[in-house]
């Protein structure tokens, strides 16, 4: 560990770290524009100037100068001074300086290392550069005249995305960022350049001009839009959530989320259920709560009772309706609400193992029925930085795709697994950590989870300190469902046999309704969408931005989230609901508060009352390994339209529109 010295300060930094890190572990504060830890080195903007000895006698580019034995770094001089503050004039000649209407207001890099380092005014009389707009599409707002060319937009596209759709033309003052022939960002990854932008160039299209970053409440949240479990933060102004940006999780989500996470928010506006709703007489018709409950217990169920989970249900609801199904008397409890039906008698047999951070580092990839691009974008950086980076070999069966990195298709038959070709088995026999990543699409097909269990064993893919074996889920319910005994052994078809009397449908809008003719359908839920239009009864649930939760992701990990805005109209928290409810009923679910239905909750499964990974141990169910020789299908049809939040979002719906199905909106450049 080379001894370096940062002003008079001695410190050992570790091999290959830049003066930049190494004056970062000293404490000091390096201004930058161009430099991100997650990006490679561009040394383009030369804000992180510092003068180093031995060398040169001139500033040097802290960024892009790796430390060395003896160095004696100096942040603090006349030099270093002088020079931070000749960049800025020379970034500031060009900038339009137009703060008061810029989004990036309040939140700017530019802004504040202007005051550090800027002059009070110009000296520059000559005519400014302007650049006309550039087209991103629906998510990126552009205002080029204010791009100070750091690049980090470039090189987030190409290294973490994995798409070239943004790159730079033209040289010197000339230069311009732009997307490829003026085409909308194809990526569902493109609202991290809004983060990464240090200036207003690059801003957020959905909430141009909605409000300033102090008007705006922070909570901590949890992201359900799908099973990464992405660690949010919930920007809110009296009771509208206006925008939704992630924070920073090594182990989760790093500091990125997907397109659909950030913009799904306009939908919690619209077409929202806000009050209870009975069908009489074929036509669903306001209702007081009292007739609601009235009309439910009319029914007079008994013991046929079930409750199906939907794709963004959190564990405190769907124990509630637990608790609430068994102390009406029955068992009929499902998660898995289109159709699969795949083990889960071993929970570690659907886990995803291998853990999100950890699967950056395997070195053979077989991808089975996953669009692991949709299903799960954020692991699917993952895999990228294992093959950029590393060199990792990626196989997949399945509907070929552009994943963004290089993948050997074997094809699409799902008996492949059990026959795979002799240099795929060579490859992952051969591997140190050799990783199998089984999707939705691929338990759907019987005989692909017997198989791929026994493929890990045959590969030795789970060994001490490695479980190369996973299961992606897509829905963001589906390990705390599981965790809490939602899975019957012939999935909802069970459900469907038993004809219930009574069915709750926990904001479950993929259900086959229709399955289901002869059952008193009750929503709880949030969304006038599918199942809305199915029910009997609607009961006005809580959004996920609307309640304290808990949820756990697909590799396990129990995360909380909180609350950041109240439901609209008499829409209620759903576990106060099924508790309201149980009085209707004349039942009791031993809870009479939120604190109490999550130590209630605690008490039946203690891994939901820990945060982190939950312990699932290792254990191999019994399972046929014969896959049926056929197609895997994929699971989602659409990336921006999975659930009944982004069903009523216009900003999905042009992004489907745009992205998905080829609509054409470029707009003119301004």
């Amino acid at each position: 560990m080379p001894k370096v010295t940062v002003d008079g300060v001695e410190l050992d930094v570790p091999q290959g770290a830049t003066v930049l890190q190494a004056c970062e572990l000293a404490g000091k504060e390096i201004p930058r524009f161009c430099y991100h830890e997650r990006l490679s080195i561009a040394g383009n903007c030369r804000m992180c100037l510092v003068e180093v000895a031995p060398g040169p006698p001139k500033p040097q580019a802290s960024c892009a100068l790796p430390t060395a034995e003896g160095q004696v770094i100096k942040t603090d001089s006349p030099m270093v001074k002088k020079a931070r503050e000749g960049v800025m004039e020379f970034l500031l000649i060009n900038h339009p300086l137009d703060c008061p209407i810029c989004d990036q207001g309040g939140e700017c890099d530019l802004q504040d290392q202007s005051v550090a380092y800027g002059r009070g005014a110009t000296r520059y009389d000559e005519n400014k550069r302007a650049v006309t707009e550039k087209y991103m599409g629906p998510i990126v707002k552009t205002v080029m005249t204010r791009c100070i060319q750091c690049t980090r937009c470039v090189r987030f596209a190409e290294e973490v995305a994995g798409v070239e759709d943004i790159g730079a033309i033209g040289r010197g003052e000339n230069m311009q960022i732009t997307s490829y022939l003026e085409r909308a960002v194809a990526s569902e990854l493109s609202g991290n350049v809004v983060d990464l932008c240090p200036v207003g160039a690059l801003t957020s299209k959905p909430y141009a001009f909605e409000a300033r970053p102090w008007e705006l409440s922070k909570t901590l949240g949890i992201d359900m839009m799908d099973a990464v479990g992405t660690n949010v933060r919930i920007d809110a102004r009296g009771r509208q959530v206006l925008r939704v940006l992630p924070r920073v999780n090594d182990d989760v989500n790093e500091e990125w989320a997907s397109d659909k996470t950030r913009h799904h928010v306009d939908g919690l506006v619209r077409r929202r259920l806000d009050r209870p709703y009975v069908r009489r007489e074929g036509q669903l018709v306001e209702a007081t709560w009292a007739e609601a409950f009235d009309a439910i217990k009319a029914v007079k169920a008994g013991k046929s009772v079930a409750a199906i989970a939907g794709d963004m249900a959190d564990c405190e609801t769907m124990f509630a309706a637990k608790a609430l199904v068994n102390a009406l008397g029955s068992t009929l409890l499902e998660g898995r609400q289109t159709g699969l039906d795949y083990d889960v008698t071993s929970l570690s047999a659907v886990n995803f193992n291998t853990t999100i951070a950890e699967a950056e580092n395997a070195d053979v990839i077989l991808l089975v029925g996953t669009n692991l691009r949709w299903e799960a974008p954020l692991i699917n950086t993952r895999i990228r930085k294992a093959v950029w980076k590393k060199g990792a070999k990626v196989f997949a069966i399945g509907p070929e795709t552009d994943l963004t990195y290089k993948a050997q298709w074997l094809g699409d038959d799902a008996s492949l697994v059990s026959k795979l070709p002799a240099a795929v088995l060579d490859a992952l026999k051969g591997a140190e950590r050799p990783m199998l990543i089984f999707g939705g699409g691929a338990l759907s097909v019987p005989g692909v989870h017997g198989a791929g269990l026994a493929l890990a064993k045959s590969v030795n893919a789970v060994k001490d300190g490695w479980n190369g074996f996973n299961v992606v889920h897509f829905s963001a319910a589906r390990m705390g469902s599981l965790m809490l005994g939602y899975g019957l052994p012939g999935g909802i078809k069970d459900v469907i046999a038993a004809k219930p009397k009574l069915a709750f449908f926990l904001g479950a809008d993929e259900v086959d309704f229709a399955a289901l003719p002869d059952t008193f359908k009750v929503y709880v839920g949030h969304h006038g969408d599918k199942g809305a239009h199915a029910a009997d009864v609607i009961l006005p649930a809580a959004a996920w931005t609307e309640k304290d939760f808990t949820t756990v992701n697909t590799e396990g990990r129990v995360q909380r989230s909180e609350k950041a805005v109240f439901a609209p109209g008499d829409a209620r928290e759903d576990w106060s609901i099924f508790r309201a409810l149980a009085d209707a009923l004349g039942v009791s679910l031993g809870f009479d508060s939120f604190a109490q239905c999550r130590a209630a909750m605690i008490a039946a499964v203690p891994a939901l009352g820990v945060e982190g990974v939950a312990n699932y141990g290792w254990t191999v169910p019994k399972l046929p390994a014969k896959p049926e020789a056929r197609a895997i299908p994929s699971p989602i049809k659409d990336f921006y339209l999975t659930n009944a939040i982004c069903r009523a979002s216009p900003t999905m719906q042009r992004c489907s529109e745009e992205l998905i199905h080829g609509a054409d909106f470029a707009e003119a450049a301004e």
